[in-house]
């Protein structure tokens, strides 16, 4: 039986860890403050914010065959290493394909340049200095995972989940979509992401990853999205200079169009995986994860206020200036 420290485990990402981890009957423990949700049946939960001081004292005495880490704060990061790195056989870290310098060579591997940290208040930053300071503390015990965009229910960023939403909640209407010629998406289902960081850990594996799926067409899945969502309406495609004229934003937040990504951009969805499939990474297909999103969304209220997008006015108002 593995014993695995999660730091975290009660948001998404982290908790799908904890759900899969248990349900295999691994011993797991969630250390956070327990914020962002409850703890999955089945797993130990010690309540700790991470900033205070003694925050890993009821785990710090333990021996870990795992330590799952998933914040990029400095101080967070540290606070942890200084307590834990010395009390666990392998770590692994969370990190982000945001970290690279450029986002212009399709097929880039984890040999392309970073970022240098010099803003730790920028998220690119800061997952390089994690990278770093981890690296410096575990060593060869080190696993770093770069996964790009998560996918999957439960996702409150809303970055995937609202064209498959958006085009479920107007079936019949007209929705607003940008220009998708040579547009690229490339994601990973946070189960499928989850259930390969237990599995590298239970190996123990070493080493930097990216953590990312298939390259999809940005076409296709919004096409795929559309015909899961059982939309009958039109397409209407925008070019870029209108809509940045019109104040639409690039990927996600307020006012956006998301998965839409700047021309220059563009290799940021097309990061190469070699490296993680022959260490055992898999995927479901991209129908299935925008099925699954779907019902998730669906219970959750497709009308929704929500973290990206457009909101249902803010199209119906564009869509009148560009059919004007």
């Amino acid at each position: 039986m593995t014993r695995t420290l999660i730091l975290g485990g009660t948001a998404w990402l982290g908790r799908e860890i904890a759900e899969q981890s248990a349900v295999q009957g691994q011993d797991v423990t969630c250390l956070a403050r327990g914020l962002s949700g409850a703890v999955t049946r089945g797993a130990t939960f010690v309540r700790s914010d991470r900033r205070a001081p003694g925050a890993y004292d009821l785990v710090a005495g333990e021996a870990w065959d795992e330590i799952i880490e998933l914040s990029y704060d400095a101080d967070l990061v540290a606070g942890a290493l200084e307590a834990l790195a010395g009390s666990t056989a392998h770590w692994t870290l969370v990190s982000s394909v945001s970290v690279y310098a450029s986002n212009a060579e399709p097929g880039a591997d984890e040999d392309a340049i970073l970022v240098e940290p010099s803003d730790l208040d920028d998220y690119a930053h800061a997952k390089v200095a994690a990278e770093r300071a981890t690296a410096a503390s575990v060593g060869d015990r080190l696993l770093i995972a770069r996964p790009g965009l998560i996918a999957g229910p439960g996702d409150l960023s809303d970055r995937f989940s609202y064209w498959v939403s958006r085009l479920a909640a107007a079936p019949e209407e007209a929705v607003l979509v940008p220009n998708a010629d040579n547009r690229y998406v490339q994601f990973i289902d946070v189960r499928d992401l989850a259930g390969w960081l237990i599995s590298a850990g239970q190996r123990g594996l070493t080493g930097i990853y990216n953590a990312v799926g298939s390259e999809h067409e940005l076409a296709t899945v919004l096409l795929t999205a559309a015909r899961v969502a059982g939309h009958t309406g039109e397409l209407i495609s925008a070019e870029d200079d209108w809509l940045t004229a019109h104040s639409v934003n690039y990927w996600a937040g307020p006012r956006s169009l998301p998965l839409w990504l700047p021309r220059s951009d563009s290799a940021f969805a097309r990061r190469s995986r070699s490296r993680f499939l022959a260490a055992g990474g898999t995927e479901r297909n991209l129908q299935e994860t925008l099925e699954d999103v779907l019902a998730d969304e669906r219970a959750r209220g497709l009308d929704r206020e929500r973290r990206s997008g457009l909101t249902h006015q803010e199209q119906r108002l564009l869509l009148t200036e560009i059919n004007a």
